[in-house]
């Protein structure tokens, strides 16, 4: 049983907001949060780089990605 299997990896649902990279995509992931103080609920959102290997999501899909071991210097998930 090697490493990998041990550790449970994120999961995350988002849009595809650019695929000018071969093999990448990058993926708009948003969240809602609440302020500690006073409460209110606000939405955030982070963009991350995904592997795409057959280059097959377009700008507008939706996706899942999941982490990975780093591919390159900021590629860190992959498209499921």
């Amino acid at each position: 049983m090697n490493q990998e299997n041990k550790i449970n990896k994120r999961i995350l649902k988002g849009v595809v907001v650019s695929d000018k990279m071969d093999k990448t995509v990058v993926v708009s992931v948003e969240d809602i949060k609440q302020h500690p103080a006073y409460k209110k609920r606000y939405r955030t959102s982070k963009k991350y780089k995904a592997h795409d290997p057959e280059n097959k999501y377009k700008t507008g899909d939706k996706v899942t990605i999941q982490e990975s071991k780093p591919i390159s210097k900021e590629k860190k998930w992959v498209v499921l």
